[in-house]
């Protein structure tokens, strides 16, 4: 099953990228490989919670090892011809410089240490169900969502075949990522990854795609180099090249922590904290599919997933100082960033740079709390962030445009469309959705680790996160007498979509004790070795009960009280006399001027001209020196 899904999604991009005709034949070729990898991963993550544990698979396997080096050396080669294309000669060199150590390494034969190559435990199962559940729902909606997405821009060339067969590239990319133990099979999927992001952000082909493209193929570049280098120096000086073995002796020898601050930069990058958050921000300009693929359940996730993975490596060190001061602070300044945003896509690339942030804090903690908000952040992150996504898309397509201030009133004029955004914002800051109490226990691991800093971070992070979700939640639900619902040209897969992600967070959101207690529980138990006291007490989780029950109980209850009340319907006061349809009043000149109300962007204060490049400076310079410091204390 784990050969499966790393080479089906593979098969299937081959297949696609043949597919050149528009018809229904390549609408349900998508489906059903979609149906067959979730099926797969439903099927493994039974298998692995009924069976007997953890699985370390693969202890030889030159020959594979053999193709997957020459793969790597076909993927620079692709590299460096789009870098001579468009005279990014730097990009160029950054591939030619990472395959060359790596090519050396294996080569020489240095690189020949015992070890399997494939590793499977509760973590693994959690990132294969987020994967492939959210990845494929992604899939299913870019069916309907690209036929649109050319309907309305004849100036783009129609090249669907190749963007559906690179969405599948990246799924069998992330499995294959996922499953590796082995620091070189892990880095050869960690580069398709990249080079995914940046053919599918340069889509459209304009000057502007092709720029954001290329920024973000040499920011994970880089991060890759420093990936090549760790896998160089575990080899020739510990003589490990399994990412378990580094972690178990990464904090008891004082060199590890050098491949264990290389491998927690590269995550820093592929996750897109600052400095590295524009190449993020710069994947707007790709179709709304591929935004969802990069902030939900694949590029970014790679990244925290390593950092996560690493979290006993980073405890009480500088490795972790590094991790949690970055993203702490690309957690806050983010979240500050994104208050002055009104276009929707922009708002959610922010959130889930500065949500990524958090995680990223929590890794670099390393104790078992943090660790455990952590994976729960990202478990919840992915679905909420995949569904405002999709659904900001669907908006777009609906209404033309995504800008929130376009949004006033949708819950009258697109109803079942504000539905599922409510759902997605909720799931996102409300209680007694899973990404509160997960902050919760953070600030909790915060405290306990005696940080003032991520304790600051983490408040004022959450009190600016608060604020810029309840705006967009505000306009959703704003009603104004006599409005008009629009006409539903949302398609069917899309909804289907839509619809699961909606009661996946639901769901999510109910059973997660469950989820904690079989699953993120005994990975963390055997992640540090000792027997753990409980995280959620039972009184801690009655009241998340009473919660929920306040969600279903409050409206009906609101509603039993309305009954037999004579309704009134009172005009709007509007600072002048209502021209009598709540829709415009009259000034002090005696003319006739419509009512609009709207948010406050406060881009005096929070704007990208005010925060962003002293946040690009701050962090860039906290990197550096943290870096420094870690690894000359540990040469």
């Amino acid at each position: 099953m784990i050969a499966f899904l790393i080479v089906f999604p593979f098969l299937a991009a081959l297949a696609l990228a043949f597919m050149k005709r528009h018809g229904k034949g390549r609408k349900y070729f998508i489906f059903a490989c979609c149906i067959a990898i979730v099926a797969g991963v439903v099927w493994f993550a039974g298998d692995a919670l009924l069976g007997s544990g953890d699985l370390s698979l693969l202890p030889e396997a030159k020959t594979v090892d053999m193709g997957i080096l020459a793969a790597e050396i076909g993927l620079m080669g692709l590299i460096v011809f789009y870098g001579f294309k468009f005279r990014k000669y730097y990009v160029a060199l950054l591939s030619v410089a990472q395959t060359g150590l790596i090519a050396w390494l294996e080569l020489t034969g240095k690189n020949e240490i015992a070890g399997n190559r494939i590793f499977s435990d509760k973590l693994t199962v959690i990132m294969v169900l987020i994967v492939g559940v959210v990845g494929c729902l992604i899939c299913v909606y870019a069916v309907g969502y690209m036929k649109d997405y050319h309907e309305r821009h004849k100036e783009y060339k129609d090249r669907r075949a190749f963007f559906f067969a690179m969405l599948f590239v990246f799924l069998g990319a992330m499995f294959g990522l996922i499953f590796s133990s082995s620091l070189t099979w892990m880095y050869f999927f960690w580069e398709i990854t990249s080079l995914c992001s940046f053919l599918l952000i340069g889509y459209n082909r304009t000057p502007e795609a092709v720029r954001n493209s290329f920024k973000a193929l040499w920011m994970n570049l880089l991060g890759g180099l420093g990936f090549a280098v760790a896998i160089v120096y575990a080899a020739l000086v510990l003589h490990v090249n399994t990412l378990q073995d580094l972690v178990a002796m990464g904090n008891g020898t004082t060199v590890a922590i050098i491949p264990v601050i290389l491998l927690a930069f590269a995550g820093l990058t592929k996750s897109a904290q600052l400095p590295f958050s524009g190449w993020l921000l710069g994947a707007m300009v790709a179709p709304t599919p591929t935004s969802a693929l990069l902030h939900s359940a694949t590029m970014v996730k790679a990244g925290v997933y390593l950092l996560i993975r690493l979290a006993p490596a980073m405890c009480g060190n500088l490795a972790g100082t590094m991790v949690t001061t970055i993203g702490g602070f690309t957690f806050l300044a983010t979240s500050m960033l994104a208050i002055s945003q009104s276009d929707g896509k922009k708002v959610l690339a922010y959130s889930t740079v500065s949500n990524l942030g958090l995680i990223a804090a929590c890794a670099g903690i390393g104790m078992h709390e943090a660790v455990w908000a952590g994976v729960l952040l990202m478990m919840f992150h992915a679905v909420s962030k995949s569904l405002m996504f999709l659904s900001v898309g669907a908006v777009e397509n609906s209404i033309g445009s995504r800008n929130i201030e376009d949004m006033h009133g949708l819950i009258v004029k697109l109803p079942e469309m504000a539905f599922v955004m409510i759902v997605g914002i909720a799931g996102m800051f409300l209680a007694p959705f899973g990404m509160l109490i997960s902050k919760w226990a953070a600030l909790k691991a915060f405290v306990d680790s005696k940080s003032i800093l991520l304790v600051v971070f983490l408040i004022f992070g959450s009190a600016t996160t608060l604020f810029y979700w309840t705006k967009w939640l505000g306009k959703l639900v704003a009603m104004i007498h006599n409005s008009e619902r629009l006409p539903n040209t949302v398609k069917g897969s899309e909804w289907f979509s839509l619809i699961s992600q909606a009661f996946l967070m639901i769901g999510l959101c109910i059973s997660f004790p469950f989820v904690s207690t079989y699953l993120v529980e005994p990975f963390l138990a055997d992640m540090f070795h000792e027997t753990l006291p409980a995280i959620i007490s039972s009184g801690n989780l009655f009241i998340m009960l009473i919660m929920l029950c306040a969600i279903v109980i409050l409206p009906i209850a609101v509603r039993f009280l309305t009954f037999g009340k004579k309704r009134k319907i009172v005009m709007s006061y509007m600072g002048g006399a209502n021209a009598g349809n709540d829709r415009a009043f009259v000034d002090s000149y005696g003319k006739e001027k419509p009512m609009y109300l709207a948010n406050w962007y406060m881009e005096e204060y929070f704007g990208e001209k005010k925060l962003l490049k002293p946040s690009l400076i701050l962090s860039t310079a906290a990197l550096l020196v943290l870096m420094t410091i870690a690894i000359g204390g540990a040469v």
